[in-house]
């Protein structure tokens, strides 16, 4: 009979000597971390498509094409990336001047909503159960802020976004999600 894979760590732990764990954990303190998302600002990005695994890919000689109110994310190898290599990073091209409106309105609100740093925390890296927005993907910031605005998302703390979101425009969720994507996700 096999273990069940979701022990599998209790498993190896059990084994280990407290000398063997606190090598295992200064190893591992001492990583750096990596940012897993380049985003770069551009008023035209080369035509994409989507595979049958649902990945976005630039069309090898695509023709250039305005990037509008879009973010396109592509991985920086597309080769590993189709090979499942966990060390492969990806792109975020994202409209020009994008980061700095997505700052404003993290930092101050801009008149429009509720600053992210009153609850994210002044590198948007969490306070308590808030969770750190720094670095994610900015396509992955863009579903969850929509999610709020149509009431996909209900959890309690969700109900507390609700508002914040309410007055934003889609310039301003692609202006958010480019800023917190460039972020970095280090506590501070």
């Amino acid at each position: 009979m096999r273990a069940d894979p979701r022990h599998r760590m209790s498993d190896i732990a059990k084994g280990m000597t407290e000398e063997i764990a606190q090598q295992a954990a200064t190893y591992f303190a001492s990583l750096k971390p990596r940012y897993w998302i380049t985003v770069v600002e551009t008023d035209t990005v080369q035509d994409s498509y989507v595979n049958e695994g649902r990945r976005r890919y630039l069309r090898p000689g695509g023709a250039m094409e305005p990037i509008g109110s879009r973010i396109i994310e592509v991985p920086e190898f597309p080769e590993r990336v189709t090979c499942r290599d966990p060390h492969s990073g990806f792109i975020a091209y994202v409209p020009k001047g994008s980061i700095e409106k997505g700052k404003l309105l993290a930092t101050t609100g801009g008149g429009k909503t509720t600053a992210c740093i009153a609850c994210h925390g002044e590198g948007l890296t969490g306070l308590g159960p808030v969770p750190r927005i720094a670095g994610h993907s900015p396509t992955y910031i863009v579903r969850q802020l929509a999610g709020f605005q149509v009431g996909a998302r209900n959890s309690d703390l969700d109900q507390l976004m609700k508002g914040v979101v309410a007055n934003l425009t889609q310039d301003d969720i692609v202006s958010l999600a480019a800023y917190v994507a460039s972020v970095s996700p280090e506590k501070k």
